[in-house]
């Protein structure tokens, strides 16, 4: 399985936000603990539902988004 693989998106899980591996666990919320500062051996003692991969799933899926064009609607 490839690392985006382990990314799903579902309407009838979270609202089909994405999530890794169809469980409930958003991509956002994984980001979110590593930009807190959270290592991601403390995030799998957390979260044990989550492997090693599905953090690096994360990451990858957050540096496609960012490559995305995003239109201003207001130059700041």
């Amino acid at each position: 399985m490839s690392l985006l693989e382990r990314i799903t998106v579902d309407p009838a899980v979270m609202h089909g936000r994405p999530v890794i591996r169809g469980l409930r666990y958003p991509v956002a919320l994984i980001l979110d603990l590593l930009a807190s500062g959270m290592s991601a051996a403390e995030i799998l003692e957390d979260y044990p539902d989550l492997e090693d991969d599905d953090i690096r799933a994360a990451l990858a899926y957050g540096a496609q988004l960012s490559q995305s064009r995003v239109e201003a609607f207001r130059v700041a």
